[in-house]
């Protein structure tokens, strides 16, 4: 029975805690509950008129969604770059704050699940990938790998998030015994789902622009730039907006783990380049249409160039201390980090793989409105869901919402005649 009881009044605390809020909190929720309904409005017209209202064709199948999926994807396995130094080394500035990016984590998974989820053109056969009732074509299926690997990342990191929090709460200090195997099972698993969602291009043999060797390691360098660089720009605001204790010496390491990061992945840039087009063959197609334009179309061009222009001008922002040191130009490093690789990795990855076709067609594929919107409103969700999940985390992190205080207050509420 008192189980029970504490149990309720955990769940109630926080709804409590969910629903009250500054002014300023109501603003930001209503801002993103808008972009989630018109979301939900886009995708309803898509079930009922089909994909013929995005405007992926035979041509291009993978686009603005697969986009998205592939970038957030990269975002979830930069969780590892807090979980590193902060459990393994024991950089305590940084493990003081490792469960926000696990917690960041969790939400871009979903994300990256709910883009999967609107690609497709038939949900109704979904069905078919649950094991038992339908048939994964496991082991041979990439999809399959690619499935077990995100929601094994998925329930682990809940686990994880869940228990240090909870324990948290209860002012208690959590079990190394419990937790410590889990963290070390998620440092190959962050590295899986990214390998697993590159193999799923890399696989594709017809497919020149992604048939490269070194499209895993790319996909994880950059994974370990714009994931940290996103999670610096939250650390800050969360630091301005409440009273968790982030130190600039845990911001200005992870932007150094960037920099290193994002040396890698502009070398392996080089290479690609080399290998096209010191060997200029028929293969190259794909990559002149991308960086030079093919057959006067060039509608990637202009943002690929921008791409690359933001991702050097973010590394060296952040490679020089002096810059990197300075909170003004490490935001703007990350920022321009941030949008290079969403273009690089999302639009630049996904589209030049399928232009030439087969035929040797050019089809220039651009987003609908209505999947800019439906894209839009998985955004508000996530950030909507990371918002809530962060108004109870972070109290209870910085043991302003833990059990002891619930029951003092309650116990007050009682001694005055208020139901606790």
């Amino acid at each position: 029975m008192k189980k029970e009881k504490q149990s309720t009044t955990f769940f109630g605390q926080v709804l409590n805690l969910v629903i009250k809020g500054p002014k300023i909190y109501y603003w930001w929720v209503g801002y993103l509950i808008f972009f989630v309904v018109l979301g939900v409005i886009c995708y309803l017209i898509q079930l009922n008129k089909g994909m013929i209202v995005t405007a992926m064709r035979d041509q291009v199948s993978w686009g603005f969604y697969i986009a998205n999926f592939t970038f957030l994807v990269g975002v979830a396995a930069a969780a590892v770059y807090l979980v590193i130094p902060g459990y393994i080394y024991k950089f305590e500035d940084i493990k003081e704050i490792a469960v926000i990016g696990e917690i960041l984590a969790i939400v871009a998974i979903i994300m990256a699940i709910l883009f999967v989820v609107v690609d497709v053109g038939r949900p109704d056969r979904v069905w078919h990938l649950i094991p038992r009732i339908g048939r994964m074509n496991f082991p041979v299926s990439l999809l399959a790998w690619d499935i077990i690997a995100l929601n094994s990342y998925l329930v682990i990191n809940v686990v994880i998030a869940w228990y240090i929090i909870y324990n948290h709460y209860h002012n208690r200090e959590p079990n190394k015994a419990i937790y410590w195997p889990l963290i070390l099972a998620s440092i190959p698993l962050a590295v899986s789902i990214h390998t697993v969602t590159a193999f799923l291009y890399n696989g594709l043999a017809a497919r020149p622009f992604w048939n490269s060797a070194i499209i895993a390691p790319r996909f994880i360098a950059s994974a370990f730039c714009s994931g940290p660089a996103l999670m610096l720009i939250v650390f800050q605001i969360a630091r301005r907006v409440t009273n968790i204790r982030i130190t600039n010496r845990a911001i200005f390491k992870i932007a150094e783990l960037i920099a290193y990061a994002m040396a890698i992945n502009l070398f392996l840039l080089v290479c690609e380049y080399f290998k096209e087009y010191y060997s200029d063959t028929t293969h190259i197609a794909s990559f002149k249409y991308l960086y030079m334009g093919l057959h006067g179309k060039n509608a990637l061009v202009p943002f690929i160039w921008i791409a690359i222009l933001f991702n050097i001008m973010g590394f060296l922002l952040l490679l020089i201390p002096k810059t990197r040191e300075n909170l003004i130009t490490l935001n703007i490093g990350c920022i321009l980090i941030l949008h290079g690789v969403y273009i690089e990795k999302g639009m630049g990855l996904v589209i030049p793989g399928f232009i030439p076709d087969v035929l040797g067609e050019i089809y220039e594929y651009t987003p609908t409105f209505t999947e800019f919107l439906i894209g839009m409103g998985i955004w508000g969700f996530g950030m909507l869901l990371y918002t809530i999940i962060l108004k109870v985390a972070i109290p209870i992190k910085t043991g302003d919402f833990t059990s002891s205080r619930a029951e003092t207050k309650a116990d007050v509420e009682e001694a005055e005649g208020f139901p606790a």
